[in-house]
């Protein structure tokens, strides 16, 4: 499940961005729902809310170990909710990781494309959207006390028998056994 999430988070932030950059660059923004939701493409060399424009480097090597400290997570990952959370939060961290290694002006210093902007707020991107997302989720599992790691459930049918399915068990030769007696 984590990585069906993170592929989709993943191709839809590439596509959607490949799409904006091919159509609405150099172009006056666009409102739609009576200006709730503005396209407008920027490119941002900082993190969240333009916050450490000077730092790129630092943000692309951030989301190299995120996305690290999530495959290596995945292996002991037993529950759904947190493998959707972490799924979501991978593909994010993929998606604008890939504008960081493959955008101008340059590997691990290239800008992140924005372009959906909602009024009083920051443009963002659908990689954004997924990681806030995600940080959201995780806050509510854990204020729920989901667990993250764990066991995978057993199926039904690896319950152990009780004591009335053990007369039923029979030795090679084909003779029952004593209850408690493997066959």
């Amino acid at each position: 499940m984590l990585a069906a999430v993170a592929a989709a988070i993943y191709v839809i932030d590439v596509i959607s961005k490949i799409v904006v950059v091919a159509t609405l660059s150099d172009r006056a923004p666009i409102e739609l729902l009576g200006g709730l939701l503005t396209l407008r493409v920027t490119r941002n060399p900082g993190a969240a809310f333009s916050i450490g424009v000077g730092m790129t480097v630092l943000f692309t090597l951030i989301a190299v170990v995120v996305v690290a400290v999530i495959i290596r997570t995945a292996s002991r990952l037993y529950s759904l909710p947190w493998a959707i959370a972490l799924g979501m939060l991978l593909g994010g961290a993929l998606g604008n990781l890939t504008d960081r290694i493959f955008r101008s002006p340059g590997v691990l210093r290239g800008h992140v494309v924005d372009f959906l902007e909602l009024p009083n707020w920051p443009i963002f991107n659908v990689a954004d959207s997924a990681i806030v997302s995600a940080g959201c989720l995780m806050v509510l599992l854990s204020i729920l006390g989901v667990p993250m790691e764990g066991r995978p459930a057993e199926p039904a049918d690896a319950v152990a028998p009780d004591a009335s399915d053990a007369v039923l068990a029979v030795d090679p030769a084909g003779e029952p056994t004593e209850p408690g007696r493997p066959a």
